[in-house]
């Protein structure tokens, strides 16, 4: 297991922590990989109850590691991005996150598949995707809409507007936003903890009842995104705003046509 994933158990809870302090936790493929592995043994494993995914008491993740995004790029629902996606998507049991300080692009989506959220009130979320010449992933075309409202979402998705822990809590991302790092990480842990006590198999029926209804719209969609989220990869719009993004500028859009993908 790398050092960037730290994996801690506490009878039935597990919690799944980044420890990439130094890079504001940004995801390379070898966490997505390690991410997955763990998901798929703890869904596996009947000992594991719940799962609390965490960044700690200052950030949550800055989001994907772009150096490392950029030299293998995704290519496939094989990818480690995606077998992370598929493993959290699947989850049986119930996962709990607690968020504090930046959240930005699947630091923000990854919310969305999780059963109960708990934030700092002062979190930075945002979903820059096409700020990045990207397009939205991991079903957050279709969720935020159905959570935000159209005009809202547009604001979130299209123009990568920032929102605060106390607006996730308010518009139903989040559960509830709590005064800082510390308490957050506290409130989720004595949440997840309420789950040791309850029947499994009754908590995992009805999660499954709960997310059943579009669940494979749901599903198409997030197929969908990965292969266009792709394509764009390759297309001259990201890679300038990609490369703009790494010497610390400005894109310049002007000169490149519109890309029919």
């Amino acid at each position: 297991m790398s050092e960037h994933i730290l994996v801690e158990r506490e009878g039935g809870l597990l919690t799944l922590r980044l420890n990439r302090a130094d890079k504001k936790n940004a995801l390379t493929r070898a966490m997505y990989s390690q991410m997955a592995e763990v998901l798929d043994a703890a869904n596996a494993d009947r000992s594991v109850r719940v799962v609390l995914i965490t960044g700690g008491p200052e950030c949550f993740t800055s989001g994907n590691d772009v150096a490392d995004f950029l030299q293998a790029p995704p290519t496939g629902m094989d990818s480690p991005v995606f077998q992370f996606m598929r493993a959290l998507f699947d989850f049986e049991k119930p996962v709990v996150a607690a968020v504090a300080g930046p959240a930005v692009g699947i630091g923000t989506t990854l919310l969305l598949h999780c059963d109960l959220v708990y934030v700092s009130r002062d979190a930075k979320l945002r979903t820059p995707f096409v700020n990045l010449g990207l397009c939205p992933e991991f079903g957050s075309s279709l969720l935020l809409p159905q959570l935000l409202g159209p005009a809202r979402a547009a604001e979130v998705l299209l123009l990568g507007e920032t929102f605060t822990g106390a607006q996730a809590a308010e518009w139903g991302i989040a559960g509830a936003a709590l005064e800082d790092g510390p308490s957050t990480l506290a409130k989720a842990r004595e949440m997840a903890l309420r789950f040791l006590d309850l029947a499994p198999s009754a908590v995992a029926d009805s999660k499954r009842l709960m997310r059943a209804p579009g669940r494979e719209q749901l599903r198409k969609v997030i197929e969908e995104e990965g292969a266009l989220f792709g394509q764009r990869l390759r297309s001259p719009e990201a890679i300038e705003a990609l490369s703009a993004f790494m010497q610390r500028r400005k894109p310049d859009f002007s000169k490149i046509g519109r890309a029919h993908v």
